[in-house]
């Protein structure tokens, strides 16, 4: 069963939550994160990506991590940041193109992981881990969330929807127009009514954050060890959402040669294992393109190359297992691989890939440039397949999902050195 916890939590002022709102670390480059800090001094990337302030230091080296610590203390000093008195659960609530996403903020225990009573689907890298690790012991605090789903059979989404009301204490516009707003839940009757609810749900499933959730076990093993560890050390800052009120958005590949093949040689390859129709009129504007027979009963691939759309289908094999049932397991296993030597889709410079709500014309340009020689578009995967696999232990392929929403880092914060 999953306990989660409130806690008091470190917020931006309301006036200032718009400036000091900012995207993940790991969505930004060095210098994408130079140039936002450039252009707003309050931007929480100055905390979460400090190594864009110091561009003549390894990104690792200890002085970026100190500097990063600098920072979030001058921020609270200056009252830009404030730490509320009392423990609270927070909604957090994404309206974006009509649609409206909304997640409940709550610590999570370190042993909830441990135990495999949250479960995840990716691997991590130790790169990754190790820097997030030592950014999060060094700050003294979980500055993302990491984002969950539950089962939601309890109408504990509904309870949360009906907090999103009066005034936010914090609210941010992005240039793509998605409205974040947060509202506090701290009354203590509800409080424990959403704790006791959520102790009847079984497991949660990592989305997005896989680094972040082991990150803060690795911060907490390390302080236990050096004999520093207290109770918000042992919780990491989560964001829940009912598995059936996000978005999943396949992840494209993109590929730089096809193996000194020609063109009609790689499609008469593709041939052997696929059934393909050339398509028409494909909307490039759209995100995606639907399948033209049953994605339930068949793979669905959409191959773009040489200015033409192909629609690449094969039958399910109805013994496969959760993780070969999957399009990109195909398209790794009998594409990528054998014809064209990625045998590393995480590692090969040959492959690129583009996730979310992006127009197909992003890759079309990308394609029709010379950079790459052909794109696929991979359909949605659904999230109780992702439930599945996290439930069998299983390991999903590297960049098999794109969830929404995207959220923000800075609006909400867990303390862990109290």
């Amino acid at each position: 069963m999953v306990s989660i916890y409130p806690f008091r939590a470190i917020r931006p002022a309301t006036e200032e939550s718009a400036a000091i709102a900012s995207v993940p670390y790991d969505v930004v480059s060095r210098d994408e994160a130079a140039a936002c800090i450039l252009e707003n001094k309050k931007s929480f990337l100055r905390v979460i990506r400090s190594d864009a302030e110091l561009p003549d230091l390894n990104p690792y080296d200890d002085a970026v991590y100190a500097r990063a610590r600098a920072i979030f203390d001058e921020m609270q000093a200056d009252g830009i940041l404030r730490q509320d008195s009392a423990e609270s659960y927070s909604v957090y609530q994404v309206e974006d193109e009509g649609r409206i996403f909304t997640g409940l903020v709550a610590c999570i225990g370190v042993s909830e992981y441990q135990n495999k009573v949250v479960k995840r689907h990716e691997l991590t890298r130790y790169d990754k881990e190790e820097d997030r690790t030592r950014h999060i012991d060094m700050i003294g605090a979980n500055t993302g969330q990491v984002f969950l789903l539950y089962r939601d059979t309890y109408g504990i989404h509904d309870l949360i929807v009906s907090q999103a009301t009066g005034e936010p204490v914090a609210e941010t516009r992005t240039k793509s127009g998605a409205v974040h707003r947060i509202y506090p839940i701290t009354d203590p009757d509800l409080i424990k009514k959403i704790t006791l609810t959520f102790a009847d749900i079984p497991s949660l499933y990592i989305a997005d954050g896989h680094h972040r959730a082991k990150s803060a076990v690795n911060v907490y093993e390390r302080r236990s060890e050096r004999g520093d560890a207290n109770l918000e050390a042992s919780r990491f800052m989560g964001i829940l959402f009912a598995h059936d009120s996000v978005l999943i958005h396949g992840y494209s590949r993109l590929v730089r040669d096809i193996a000194g093949m020609t063109e009609d040689a790689f499609l008469q390859k593709l041939g052997e294992i696929f059934t393909i129709r050339e398509l028409h009129d494909v909307d490039t504007q759209a995100s995606s393109i639907p399948p033209a027979v049953d994605g339930g009963d068949h793979h669905i691939l959409h191959l773009y190359i040489g200015g033409r759309f192909y629609e690449l289908s094969r039958p399910v094999d109805p013994s496969a297992d959760a993780i070969a049932r999957l399009d990109v397991s195909i398209l790794q296993e009998h594409v990528l691989s054998p014809m064209l030597g990625i045998t590393d889709p995480r590692g090969d410079e040959r492959l690129a890939f583009l996730g979310g709500a992006l127009p197909i014309a992003d890759l079309i340009s990308g394609v029709d440039s010379g950079e790459y020689v052909f794109a696929i578009l991979m359909q949605p995967i659904s999230v109780d397949s992702i439930c599945e696999i996290a439930d069998n232990d299983a390991i999903m392929p590297p960049k098999s999902t794109w969830f929404e929403p995207k959220l923000l880092s800075g609006l909400v914060i867990h303390g862990i050195d109290e």
